[in-house]
């Protein structure tokens, strides 16, 4: 306790520290939620940054402070009221900086806690539509920025990057593995070209990159009481991207029938009624920004990211585990089939999927 107090001292907050206790179940980086003394100074988040997987804290914390800034001005601009609820506000240290770093090397930021407000996990086509529009509303309020931001992890969701590295690993075969996947890695190998496209196409000028969220889960927005979306959070992976990313990723997760580690193969597939509602959310949002080589490939994205997460996970457990977090010997096997039939499934809805989109952007 007195460590962390020692923390929360170095930042210019309102008010007294009355507790510090942990809040959330976040995988990344650790949390905390300071409690002030009395009800008219705010709440704060105290979060230590894991700059393992961000190792560069300045460049983080500049592209979210350039990120949550020009969000500001946006909705100031706009006429909201109560801003604070609808953007995160980051607080600054005596030294001027939205992080500290202590004695010990570790790196810590202070946000204003949001009060009434919860996240979700379950996505329903209701909420679906919602996360649609807002992150599609959050790319559009960044696409006149013109402050340029890093990558904080660098070539993220770059699919020529992954099977490189997939490559490597069977090369290396360090764990003996490499035999009992041999039918997966057919497969992968069968649509590898086709899955590299996106760069392909950014390298010929023809698909940019944009301002992207990177992590787009449910549980990565705020809501308030009455089941509305107040704003996004979770901005770590804010970085320059294809939009494929913030829309193919959310649907790798939120239109799964099942869960990414489920070995229950036969419930693997695309939820249909989460695509149309969340494609419906985004294009009402994006829709007028987006070129038209973004909107003609987003099937692909939906495509290319359990693809992008078969590669990740086999490569991972092809190379002892070493990455993501497992609870059994073939947990990331089992991730691994479980993507590789999603991406099937989603490739027999391909005609459905351009026919709905093209259908969507004319409404």
């Amino acid at each position: 306790m007195l460590d962390f107090i020692n923390v929360v001292s170095q930042f210019r907050i309102e008010g007294a520290v009355e507790s510090v206790s942990p809040i959330g179940n976040g995988l990344i980086n650790e949390t905390l939620h300071v409690t002030t003394v009395g009800t008219d100074t705010p709440d704060y988040i105290l979060q230590r940054i894991n700059d393992t997987v961000f190792t560069d804290v300045d460049l983080l914390q500049h592209n979210i402070e350039t990120v949550t800034a020009h969000i500001r001005h946006k909705l100031e601009a706009q006429g909201e009221q109560d801003i604070d609820r609808k953007c995160l506000r980051f607080i600054e240290t005596s030294a001027g900086k939205t992080y500290y770093k202590d004695g010990n090397g570790r790196y810590w930021r202070m946000s204003v806690f949001i009060p009434d407000t919860c996240t979700k996990e379950e996505v329903n086509p209701e909420n679906a539509f919602c996360c649609g529009e807002t992150f599609g509303n959050f790319e559009q309020m960044l696409v006149d920025l013109k402050e340029p931001l890093g990558e904080t992890i660098p070539d993220f969701h770059n699919m020529e990057l992954r099977l490189r590295q997939l490559q490597e690993a069977v090369k290396a075969d360090r764990m003996g593995r490499v035999a009992s996947v041999r039918d997966i890695l057919g497969e992968l190998e069968c649509s590898a070209d086709e899955m590299c496209l996106a760069e392909r196409l950014y390298r010929k000028g023809t698909l940019p990159k944009r301002i992207c969220h990177c992590d787009t889960k449910v549980n990565n927005m705020l809501f308030d009481a009455d089941g509305k979306v107040l704003c996004v959070i979770d901005l770590d992976t804010v970085m320059p991207s294809f939009v494929f990313s913030d829309y193919g990723d959310f649907l790798r997760t939120g239109a799964n029938r099942v869960a990414e580690d489920s070995d229950d193969y036969q419930s693997v597939g695309l939820k249909e009624d989460i695509f149309r509602s969340f494609t419906e959310g985004y294009l009402g949002s994006a829709g007028s920004f987006l070129t038209p080589v973004e909107t003609g490939h987003l099937p692909y994205a939906v495509a290319l990211f359990p693809y992008m997460q078969c590669v990740r996970f086999l490569t991972d457990y092809i190379n002892g585990d070493i990455y993501y977090k497992i609870k059994y010997p073939e947990h990331n096997l089992v991730r691994s089939r479980n993507q590789l039939l999603l991406y099937r499934d989603v490739r027999r809805h391909d005609r459905m999927m351009a026919e709905f989109v093209e259908k969507t952007l004319k409404l």
